[in-house]
């Protein structure tokens, strides 16, 4: 029986990215004149925590600086993202979860202080009070512990559940704790994310396929 749904939510609850990739084009432009492509986005920043993002594009730099800049960027990614709008559908799946009594949270590798932000600027802060911060955590995405733990908090079991994610490392650690996971592809293509590992792979929460599958989980 369906019992849990855990939500990334860059890219995942909102398309996102962009605002993430122009957040750190300015300050990169700001601060030694580098330019920063979409391409070297996907590959060094999204779906990873803070600290392997900067490990990534200064690993000449120390750890104290590291967390200056991740704060800068964060910052910035905040004054830029004051009005967002859900993936198509995802209302409706809350709806539906909320009328089935199927427990939710949001498992993110964003700070506290964005995912905080976001999910006010979604209008999701109530119906999502249940976050995991991954960086609050050991290990983040692609480590599976942060959706471990977001099963912990529901009390469910991961066959019970279903994860959806957007980007390689959560994919890869909602799958490695045993979670059937639904890709959205907003952020990699869809042959990328089933070469991960991916379940299903849809554009939207609007898919015929999810609904079929949510269905014939609730009433297994």
């Amino acid at each position: 029986m369906l019992a849990a749904l855990l939500f990334d939510l860059d890219g995942t609850l909102t398309n996102s990215d962009t605002l993430h990739l122009v957040a750190i084009q300015q300050l990169l432009l700001e601060e030694d004149g580098r330019s920063f492509t979409e391409h070297e986005f996907e590959q060094h920043c999204a779906g990873r925590a803070n600290a392997q993002m900067c490990m990534n594009l200064f690993p000449q730099r120390s750890i104290t600086e590291h967390q200056a800049f991740a704060d800068r960027k964060e910052a910035r990614f905040r004054q830029l993202a004051t009005q967002l709008e859900p993936i198509p559908g995802a209302t409706r799946l809350l709806d539906y979860a909320e009328q089935h009594g199927i427990g939710m949270v949001v498992v993110t590798n964003a700070p506290r202080a964005n995912a905080d932000h976001m999910l006010a600027a979604l209008g999701f802060s109530e119906r999502l009070a249940r976050v995991v911060v991954a960086e609050e955590l050991p290990h983040a995405k692609p480590h599976p512990l942060p959706y471990l733990t977001g099963l912990e908090k529901l009390k469910a079991e991961a066959h019970v559940g279903i994860a959806f994610e957007d980007s390689i490392p959560g994919l890869t650690a909602a799958k490695a704790a045993g979670i059937f996971t639904v890709a959205l592809a907003t952020t990699q293509s869809p042959a990328a994310l089933q070469a991960a590992g991916a379940d299903l792979v849809i554009d939207d929460y609007n898919d015929p396929r999810l609904w079929a599958h949510i269905e014939q989980m609730h009433s297994a």
